[in-house]
C-alpha cells in the first residue's frame, strides 16, 4: 500500500546518505530507497568528498528521480555528512541510511504506520524498527539473514514510552538507521552528530542524544532495514585499530545521560554494560599498555557505581574483573554460575529465532568473553 496518498506533506521523510567512496554498493542502496512502497521522500545524498564514481552514480540517479538531491562537500566524516543533511532536510520526519546497506521495501510505511498509530508527529518524536542483519560472501552474494538481537524483546509497557521502558535498544549496535526521527524535535533539542574525522562510532552519542531526551518513543517489531555485517567481531576488529575511539564515544553517551539527568537503572545499567565491553574491546585489541589505554578505561569505568556493574549477571566475569582492576577493589567472587545462566538464555534466543547454527557461530566468537 503506497501510504502516501493522504496527507503527504505531514509524512515527507527525509532521507539521509552520507557517502564516501561506496561505488560498489550506492546503486543498490538507491534503489532500494527509490522504491519504497511510502514514495513521499526527499533523498539527501551528502558526498563527502568521495575519489571513485560515487558522485557519478548520484547522478545518474537524480536524472531519473527528481526526490534526489546531491550535496557535494570535502571530506569532513560521517558526523559532518549527518549534520550536514539534517540542516537542510524539509521532511517532518528526519531517517539515515548507510551506503552500503538496503531498505525493506515497506520500511518507511511501517515506522509511519507505528507512528500514526499513536499520534503521528503531534505524539511521536521517534519510531523505532528491527532489523536484519545480512552476512555476505566474498563475491557481495548474500549467504544468510538473521534477526537483529532485540527483535522480540523491546516491550514496553504503554506507548509512546521513555526509553527506560525500551532499554534492550541500548544494549546492542546502536542501529541508528532503523528508525525515524521528527525533525522539529531534533532541532529543538539540538540533536547533532559529533563530528570528528572517518565514521568514528558517532552514532552511539547519537543514539543517546535522540532517544534520552524525550518520553515520546514507539516502536515495531517490523524489519525495516538490512544491515550489512563484514564478520561478527567487527568491534574488536574496529578497537585494535584505533583502540581509544569506542571508550570515548561512550563517555559521550554517559555526558549526555548526565546533562538529561537520565536516573532509571534500567537505562544506566544499559550503559554500564556497553561502557565495560567496550573497555574489554579496547584492552583486547591494543593492550592496557598502548598509549592512552590504560587511563582512559580507569577514568571511564570511575564512572560506574561498583553495584551496577557487580551486580549485573550479564557482565562478565572478565568484565568484572578489569572493572575491579582498574578501580583498585577486590577480585569479584562468584557470579560466574549467573553469567553462564545469562549466557544460555541467550543462546536458546539466537536459535529460536536464528537456528542452531549461527547460535554456534555467535556463542564461538564470544567466547573469549566469559572467562
Amino acid at each position: 500500500m503506497n501510504v502516501s496518498a493522504t496527507n503527504a506533506g505531514q509524512r515527507l521523510v527525509s532521507v539521509i546518505l552520507p557517502i564516501y567512496n561506496a561505488e560498489k554498493t550506492l546503486d543498490r542502496c538507491l534503489a532500494s530507497i527509490e522504491s519504497q512502497t511510502h514514495d513521499a521522500l526527499e533523498i539527501i545524498c551528502v558526498n563527502d568528498g568521495s575519489t571513485d564514481s560515487s558522485a557519478q552514480i548520484i547522478r545518474d540517479h537524480a536524472a531519473r528521480d527528481t526526490r534526489i538531491v546531491l550535496v557535494d562537500k570535502p571530506n569532513e566524516g560521517y558526523g559532518a555528512s549527518c549534520n550536514r543533511g539534517i540542516d537542510i532536510a524539509r521532511g517532518t520526519w528526519v531517517s539515515i541510511v548507510e551506503p552500503d546497506d538496503t531498505l525493506e521495501p515497506t520500511a518507511y510505511a511501517d515506522l509511519l504506520s507505528c507512528a500514526e498509530k499513536y499520534g503521528g508527529a503531534e505524539g511521536v518524536d521517534v519510531a523505532k524498527g528491527a532489523y536484519w542483519r545480512i552476512f555476505l560472501d566474498e563475491t557481495g552474494a548474500e549467504t544468510s539473514r538473521v534477526n537483529c538481537p532485540y527483535r522480540g524483546r523491546v516491550r514496553p509497557r504503554r506507548q509512546p514510552c521513555a526509553i527506560g521502558d525500551a532499554a534492550e535498544l541500548l544494549r546492542h549496535h546502536p542501529a541508528i538507521w532503523s528508525a525515524i526521527y521528527r525533525r522539529e524535535y531534533l532541532n529543538e533539542r539540538k540533536i547533532r552528530f559529533v563530528e570528528v574525522p572517518g565514521a568514528g562510532w558517532v552514532d552511539n552519542p547519537f543514539l543517546a542524544s535522540s532517544l534520552f531526551q524525550t518520553d515520546r518513543i514507539v516502536y515495531t517489531d517490523a524489519c525495516v532495514y538490512d544491515y550489512v555485517e563484514r564478520d561478527l567481531r567487527e568491534a574488536e576488529s574496529f578497537a585494535g585499530r584505533s583502540p581509544l575511539t569506542p571508550l570515548e564515544r561512550w563517555n559521550e553517551m554517559m555526558d549526555v545521560a548526565a546533562l538529561a539527568g537520565v536516573e532509571d537503572r534500567r537505562v544506566l545499567a544499559a550503559l554500564a554494560l556497553r561502557g565495560v565491553n567496550y573497555s574489554l574491546i579496547t584492552v583486547e585489541g591494543a593492550g592496557m599498555d598502548a598509549p592512552g589505554v590504560r587511563e582512559l578505561v580507569t577514568s571511564s569505568m570511575e564512572r560506574l557505581e561498583p553495584e551496577l556493574v557487580l551486580s549485573d549477571r550479564t557482565i562478565s566475569p572478565a568484565g568484572k574483573r578489569l572493572y575491579a582492576q582498574v578501580r583498585g577493589l577486590p577480585e569479584p567472587r562468584g557470579g560466574r554460575a549467573g553469567h553462564l545462566l545469562h549466557l544460555a538464555g541467550e543462546a536458546l534466543y539466537r536459535i529460536r529465532t536464528n537456528g542452531l547454527s549461527f547460535a554456534l557461530k555467535t556463542a564461538r566468537s564470544r567466547e573469549r568473553r566469559i572467562g
